[in-house]
């Protein structure tokens, strides 16, 4: 693979009198505004793809992406859990200024407020033709949804011009599809009510408790069929809007639990449901990229394919593990916490003419950084409290600059007590353990991962330090916490954790503490 720096290295002083070709001239300016289509997979760790590296599945659809365009190897999600990750998405501002670190269910209010500006009020504003459709996650109305109502606000308030999906998420009720404002099929005899349990099929780690009712509008959701469901209404969308320019924010319920792959799928992985789950998401991204191609839209498609988190280590992540599957590569630790493989995810972007084919970055960049991306991409300045944690990470996209785009991120896990920092080649924990489920002491002890602080049988050390630092350049796997060796560099990032905290809504503050 050559860079565009090694690239204009060979070609020495001859380079200038080249005619380039159109990805070694990523630096300037888009003269034409691409469509934009964000895959966003639910729970697919850093190791769950080929092109990052897994053998017991096979991706040869999102491999495909990466083989034309550019794979990172240091993007991140802000959360290590499913909602304040949508949210930091959605609005380019780190969750924990609302106060937001957990998923949320059935009962949640919408948790954006509709005035603030979005990637998808951004793009409508600019002309797209804006959609979501998919797992939404991020709560409906003003106060507990009215579920045989108008769910409003929801998408169509933050900027979408229209929704198609599931509403909260595959492992807890209620199990509907919501269209726009409304739940599909629903029968006005036959209400939702809270309380009760959900009229629909059960699964290992399907929740029905909760919601109860709506048995018609239950009966047209099957678990075995979201996938297919799903990508032909992305397809049929896109087919639509084929003349427009557009964003499609395709938010796929997989790889989450219960592990429901269509029939089709089942037994072709070497690693369980989990793998065959991983084999028909692959399918949907080559549904959705055939129809680019069909549609003569590939070559002016920004396409991203990412995931919302790390992989998790429930009863799927357990097989695959023991069958020699690695979610997360060789990182520490799993969806929900601090350690890298609770936030460090695959980011693939694909851009014909604009990105350069075959090409890896090792550039320090996250999800919240899509506003300020697709902002500079349309020519737009964000005003005063506008997507405030958001880096323009284009000239990374198109691009190999030569200093970093970002220079830190701020990491939540499931626990405000372990806030973390990367800054460089350094990842600070302001706690012990992960700060995720059990905080990472059972999934050390199922997956025996070394580190110091901790015992093979999932106990923190008597002696193990307040905090956690590790030069992810030298010990990528974070076996051996640092912070003892380096005072100097606990303190500095202490520091910028607190003086990026205080520089927005700080709710919580009294979370930050001194090591």
């Amino acid at each position: 693979m050559l860079n565009r720096r090694d690239f204009l290295k060979t070609a020495g002083a001859g380079a200038a009198a080249l005619v380039l070709p159109r990805w070694l001239r990523a630096a300037e300016p888009p003269r034409q505004r691409p469509n934009i289509l964000y895959i966003l997979a639910d729970d697919i760790g850093y190791g769950d793809v080929g092109c990052y590296g897994a053998t017991k599945v096979k991706t040869p659809n999102i491999d495909r992406l990466a083989k034309e365009g550019v794979r990172f190897s240091d993007a991140h999600t802000v959360s290590a859990v499913c909602t304040p990750s949508r949210y930091a998405l959605l609005t380019g501002e780190y969750p924990w200024r609302i106060n937001q670190w957990d998923p949320i269910f059935f009962r949640n209010r919408l948790i954006v407020d509709p005035a603030k500006m979005t990637i998808s009020r951004l793009l409508k504003q600019h002309g797209y033709a804006t959609a979501c459709i998919g797992k939404w996650h991020l709560g409906f109305g003003n106060k507990i949804p009215d579920w045989n109502g108008d769910l409003k606000p929801g998408p169509l308030e933050l900027g979408f011009d229209f929704y198609f999906g599931i509403p909260v998420v595959s492992s807890h009720p209620p199990f509907v599809y919501v269209e726009n404002h409304r739940v599909l099929g629903l029968d006005p005899a036959d209400p939702i009510v809270f309380g009760g349990q959900a009229p629909t099929r059960p699964y290992p780690e399907k929740s029905l408790n909760g919601i109860s009712g709506g048995k018609a509008a239950h009966d047209l959701y099957k678990d075995e069929e979201l996938g297919t469901t799903l990508t032909e209404k992305a397809v049929q969308w896109l087919r639509q809007h084929r003349a427009d320019p557009f964003f499609l924010y395709f938010a796929t319920p997989h790889i989450h639990h219960p592990f429901t792959p269509h029939p089709r799928f089942r037994g072709t992985s070497a690693c369980g449901l989990y793998g065959d789950y991983i084999h028909e998401l692959d399918w949907m991204v080559g549904q959705v990229l055939d129809v680019l191609d069909e549609l003569k839209l590939t070559e002016n498609t920004l396409v991203i394919f990412t995931s919302d988190n790390g992989g998790m280590l429930n009863l799927g992540g357990k097989t695959a593990w023991q069958a020699g599957h690695r979610l997360n590569g060789d990182l520490l630790g799993f969806k929900f916490g601090a350690w890298e493989g609770g936030h460090r995810i695959p980011f693939i972007a694909r851009w014909p003419g604009r990105i350069a084919p075959g090409t890896r970055s090792d550039q320090l960049i996250a999800n919240v950084d899509m506003l300020a991306t697709w902002a500079a991409l349309v020519g737009y300045e964000c005003k005063a409290g506008e997507g405030i944690d958001s880096v323009n990470v284009l000239p990374a996209l198109l691009g190999n600059p030569e200093k970093p785009v970002r220079d830190h991120v701020v990491l939540a896990p499931f626990s405000p007590r372990n806030l973390a920092l990367r800054s460089g080649r350094w990842l600070y924990v302001q706690g012990q353990g992960s700060g995720g489920f059990d905080n990472g002491l059972k999934e050390i002890a199922f997956t025996h991962q070394r580190n110091s602080d901790i015992t093979s049988d999932g106990k923190i050390k008597p002696d193990a330090p307040p905090v956690q630092l590790y030069d992810l350049e030298t010990d990528p796997s974070e076996s051996t916490n640092v912070c003892r060796q380096h005072p100097d560099m606990v303190r500095a990032m202490q520091s910028l954790l607190e003086k990026t905290w205080k520089a927005g809504p700080n709710p919580g503050a009294n979370l930050l503490r001194r090591p």
